[in-house]
């Protein structure tokens, strides 16, 4: 089955930077948008960007407008999220997520299994 593996996580200081990674893999027709969401304990998921099939669209979620960027190598199966000027309040588990059709005629819905990301003060 198709499989989605984030990673690039870790700890980091206020104000520094990090790149988050996420590579499918599996029977792959074609990957279409891609996102990522994240979520800090005792709190719901949340949508942090999405980006569509051929980049060309993407959204951000207000809180990290500016200073985060998505982006995707199609010839890569890779989706990444370039996070800079982190805050404390960034701090969760980031998931990546994808609409994969393993097949012409099908499309699915995946996640990862979560990286996390905590950043200090």
């Amino acid at each position: 089955q198709v499989h989605l593996v984030e990673s690039g996580g870790g700890l980091v200081q206020a104000g520094g930077s990090l790149r988050l990674s996420c590579a499918a893999s599996g029977i792959i027709f074609k990957i279409n948008d891609m996102g990522w969401y994240r979520q800090a304990p005792g709190k719901q998921r949340d949508l942090v960007a999405t980006i569509s099939s051929s980049g060309d669209t993407t959204n951000y979620a207000d809180s990290v407008k500016g200073r985060f960027t998505i982006s995707r190598d199609n010839a890569k199966k890779t989706v990444y999220l370039q996070m800079n000027s982190l805050k404390p309040e960034d701090t969760a588990v980031y998931y990546c997520n994808a609409d994969i059709s393993p097949t012409i005629v099908r499309t699915y819905n995946y996640w990862g299994q979560g990286t996390q990301v905590t950043v200090s003060s």
